[in-house]
């Protein structure tokens, strides 16, 4: 059963996460349509490049703010149950 605490930092965590992925789902419609836009006036193999880097960054970036986010809700978790004891 859950406690008061926990449905807390949950409902918090769940904010968070949305407020999270809305952010990063606008910037990455706008770093996609900026990058065929230059790929497509130039035909440099370095643009090409710098796209693959920028969809690496993109990709990166989700999995690591769910993981400090859960590294931190994990820490809280056993912090509370070590006071408990």
């Amino acid at each position: 059963m859950l406690n008061r605490h926990t449905k807390q930092y949950t409902k918090i965590a769940n904010y968070i996460l949305v407020v999270c992925s809305l952010f990063v789902s606008n910037l990455s419609q706008a770093q996609c349509a900026m990058c065929r836009a230059s790929l497509e006036s130039s035909g440099d193999h370095s643009q090409a490049e710098a796209l693959n880097d920028g969809i690496v960054y993109l990709m990166v970036i989700p999995y690591v703010l769910v993981a400090v986010v859960g590294y931190v809700v994990y820490k809280m978790f056993v912090k509370k149950k070590n006071s408990n004891l």
